[in-house]
């Protein structure tokens, strides 16, 4: 971009240049509405990228909303635009107005801006920088940056502020919580459940409630719908400081036609691709940003990065990830445009992901980027430079829709789709996968999770059991919507609190405590997350029981401590002879089944089965515990160590050992001469009177080097 008029000074040249290159990683200090000294006088100086304008201006509560008021100059070629404007207060409400080129005024809302006014409204609001927020979650922080969280204990509570728990008494704020309340109840309730983060639907600012905040008009503004921008922070601070990680759903596949949003922003497509065969999804009838641009990349990579600098949050959560990499997604034949190579992948969007992934990846803080993609779409967890798309983890959607399939099954069809179950287990270690059971699986008819499941009412919570207990056991980070581990009746309902009032009946109680004890223990078995990857955390015991509709595995730990060996047997039907192959001999623990809260009981004192020998599954040894209805068994185990050699034990085994080869060497040559005498003495001429014979002389065999001590087992 070349400088085509000297401007106020708070923008350089350097700054469009890196704009204009997609490497302007911190640009929303720059554009957007930010308190300044201009002159000796305090304002706010605002700035805006609209190249195909014509004019612009500003409107807002101090100058009555007069278009030609405040206008911008433009100066910058490539179509940056500021002005400052003195004497302007934090809350204060504004828009950009765009003079298009037929003359057209748009009133639009600033797509840097740092807050929004509360829907209906549409207006940005003035605020202060957020960087002037202190923190105290410096202990997190660090902790974080020292963790690979491919290798960390993960488990997400799934989480929508506006129906987690209502405030129908704030009628002025729609019934809406707020950030600091919210915060301190929830940070108390997932701390308590044992769940290591929480992932926040919709906190970037949107229109419509109905969307849950996956239709944005204002990128970096959190939405006013819980409280100001500070009482975010303040939000994710102190989930932090309660060691409770944040993660939010972030956009940037799509964004709605609202005429006071990004759409056609100057007059013409500005964010979004010009040809509706890529700038439309027919399916959701919003726009598709153009990845081409590099002025649009920019925008959405420094908006991630606004978000984890900013917010402190600890990961993102990319929604509609397929619909990026796909020309053809939702568009039938002849609706859509091929790439260069005729192809139906999206060189730019794959391009933006690696650029995105790259530059977070770089940041080796522990902050993580997750793919919400639905398709078999390879290497999507795996580095840039290896062809890989960069992300840290993967939904497995596929692990999702296979379970459910299963989980909704009559019992005695389930042996005829045991497949189901374990064909995840083939393809577990091609990417970093999380394992879902998200909002999405259970509102539009598709049920609630408890209403998935058969049978009469008892049977139905024994079913969820099982089904969360594998999931639990399965190798993959961990994603439960809300309400999900108390049995919810109904649908989500984006506009009505929790059934929490179900917490009195006892089964629903039960329910939330057996998640309770699911959570604490995947936490405190590394077994269990540490090698999520890898064929050495997970073995098969059985994973033929069809006709018994048992499944039964181990995950073993990377230091070989407490391993757990899962047995779940998803039939109401009892297996009283029922016995597992185990392949070790010693003591297995029940630490889990399907007794309420029976972790935490087991913890304090545990049942023991001793290991017998003896084939059983294919395995040396067994344990006989009979298994009940809808039976869950979980033990914990060592696996044998031989025991370690101190150095003293070392230097005397070899000191014995060099003592008895001296010994055997000595022997030997011993041996050698008294054989070489005697021999000699054979061949010499025969006298003629023999002398009388005498006891033969006894030559000493050598001995046998002693063993030395080999250390035992265990």
């Amino acid at each position: 971009m070349a400088i085509i008029n000297q401007g106020l000074g708070f923008i350089s040249e350097t700054d469009c240049y890196w704009f204009g290159q997609g490497t302007h990683y911190k640009i929303y200090e720059k554009l957007g509405a930010h308190p300044k000294n201009y002159k000796g006088k305090d304002g706010y100086h605002f700035a805006v990228w609209a190249p195909h304008a014509k004019a612009v201006s500003i409107v807002g509560d101090f100058n009555d909303w007069n278009p030609e008021a405040n206008f911008c100059q433009k100066i910058f070629e490539g179509g940056i635009w500021e002005t400052f404007i003195p004497d302007l207060q934090p809350g204060m409400l504004y828009k950009f107005v765009i003079e298009t080129q037929a003359g057209d005024l748009l009133y639009k809302a600033d797509p840097y801006a740092r807050g929004a006014e509360f829907r209906p409204g549409t207006a940005s609001r003035l605020e202060v920088e957020p960087w002037d927020y202190t923190w105290n979650d410096e202990k997190w922080m660090t902790e974080r940056a020292e963790q690979d969280p491919r290798h960390a204990p993960i488990s997400i509570y799934e989480c929508h502020l506006g129906s987690w728990k209502r405030n129908e008494e704030n009628v002025e704020r729609g019934g809406f919580g707020n950030y600091k309340d919210l915060a301190h109840e929830l940070a108390a309730y997932v701390k308590d459940m044992g769940y290591t983060h929480v992932e926040l639907m919709g906190i970037a600012e949107h229109p419509f409630d109905g969307s849950w905040g996956y239709q944005v008009t204002g990128y970096y503004a959190p939405t006013s719908r819980y409280g100001e921008p500070q009482e975010f922070q303040y939000f994710v601070d102190y989930l932090h400081q309660n060691g409770i990680g944040v993660i939010l759903d972030w956009v940037p596949a799509h964004f709605p036609r609202d005429s006071f949003g990004l759409a056609d922003f100057d007059g013409a497509p500005c964010y979004e691709y010009a040809d509706t065969r890529k700038g439309e999804h027919p399916d959701w009838g919003t726009k598709v940003f153009d990845y081409e641009k590099t002025e649009v990349k920019n925008f959405l990579i420094a908006n991630a990065l606004y978000w984890l600098n900013q917010y402190h949050v600890d990961g993102l959560r990319v929604d509609a990830v397929a619909s990026m990499l796909y020309l053809d997604y939702g568009r039938s034949g002849g609706n859509w445009c091929p790439n260069k190579y005729g192809g139906n992948e999206n060189l730019e969007a794959i391009e933006f992901f690696k650029h995105l992934n790259s530059v977070i990846a770089g940041r080796k803080d522990g902050t993580m980027i997750i793919a919400e993609e639905s398709t078999a779409w390879p290497m999507v967890t795996h580095r840039p430079e290896n062809n890989g798309l960069g992300f840290t983890f993967k939904w497995n959607m596929g692990w999702m829709h296979d379970f459910l399939e299963y989980m909704k099954l009559d019992p005695y069809f389930r042996k005829n789709n045991h497949n189901k179950m374990t064909f995840g287990l083939t393809y577990f270690t091609s990417e970093n996968y999380i394992l879902v059971l998200s909002h999405d699986e259970v509102v539009h008819l598709k049920c609630s999770m408890i209403n998935k499941m058969p049978g009469i009412y008892e049977d139905k919570f024994s079913n969820l059991k099982c089904g969360y207990t594998y999931m639990i056991g399965h190798p993959g980070k961990k994603l439960l919507f809300m309400g999900q581990e108390f049995a919810q009746w109904h649908e989500w309902n984006e506009n009505v609190s929790l059934s929490w009032e179900l917490l009195d009946e006892p089964l629903h109680k039960d329910m939330q405590n057996f998640v309770k004890g699911l959570l604490h223990l995947y936490k405190e078995h590394p077994c269990l997350f540490s090698m999520d990857d890898n064929w050495n955390g997970f073995q098969w015991i059985n994973a033929n029981d069809a006709d018994r509709s048992i499944f039964s595995f181990v995950r073993y730990d990377a230091e070989k401590k407490k391993s757990l060996l899962f047995a779940i047997n998803f039939t109401p039907m009892e297996r009283s002879d029922y016995t597992v192959g185990v392949p070790f001999p010693g003591t297995y623990k029940l630490v889990l089944d399907e007794t309420v809260g029976n972790y935490k009981m087991a913890k304090k004192k545990p049942v023991s089965f001793k290991a017998f020998k003896g084939e059983c599954d294919g395995q040396p040894y067994h344990v006989y515990n009979p298994m009940k209805p809808y039976g869950i068994q979980v033990y914990e185990f060592d696996e044998p160590k031989k025991r370690e050699v101190s150095k003293s034990d070392e230097k005397k085994a070899a000191k014995t050992v060099k003592e008895k080869a001296t010994k055997e060497k000595a022997a030997k040559a011993k041996t050698a001469t008294k054989t070489k005498t005697a021999k000699a003495a054979a061949e010499a001429p025969a006298k003629k009177k023999a002398p009388r014979k005498k006891k033969a002389e006894a030559v000493e065999a050598p001995k046998k080097a002693e063993a030395v001590e080999t250390p035992k087992e265990e």
